[in-house]
């Protein structure tokens, strides 16, 4: 899997789980059909978010991206369906053309050897994502909905 690969998947995740939520979200206002739709579509999305910028971050870190293009991609995020055409113009851009860094070179920096560990065990470093973002998304469960009841 080629940065490009990955954070289009990731992308287009975001993407459908929008979907979701907003169907969730139709269901319960327009139609009044009750919340088991925001609650399932707004948890998948949720986690699905989380996961977006883990992924959107390492491809940064990666392919060198400015400190604002990482912002942007993060806050594509928060904006309904931003996500695919954010990829689409980072590609076009050549942001995302190569294969993953592997090794340190005279402009590597602390987030590099980092970087260096995920690309040289990915099924390691997915797991423990995973981990990390299931832990992040059920402490955000415990601390409650992102908007006040009622």
């Amino acid at each position: 899997m080629t940065p490009r690969s990955l954070f289009r998947a990731a992308a287009v995740a975001e993407l459908v789980t929008w979907t979701l939520l907003i169907a969730g979200m139709v269901l319960k206002y327009g139609l009044d059909a009750g919340d088991r739709g925001v609650r399932i579509g707004g948890s998948i999305h949720g986690f699905v978010f989380l996961a977006y910028l883990v992924v959107t971050t390492v491809v940064a870190v990666n392919q060198r991206w400015s400190v604002g293009a990482l912002v942007l991609g993060w806050v594509s995020a928060v904006v309904p369906y931003a996500t695919v055409p954010f990829e689409v113009a980072v590609a076009r851009r050549g942001m995302l053309a190569g294969p993953w860094r592997r090794s340190p070179d005279d402009r590597s920096g602390p987030w590099d050897r980092l970087l260096f560990f995920v690309v040289r065990r990915p099924a390691v470093s997915a797991g423990i994502g995973v981990v990390a973002v299931a832990l992040v998304f059920s402490a955000l469960l415990v601390l409650g909905p992102p908007v006040p009841k009622g």
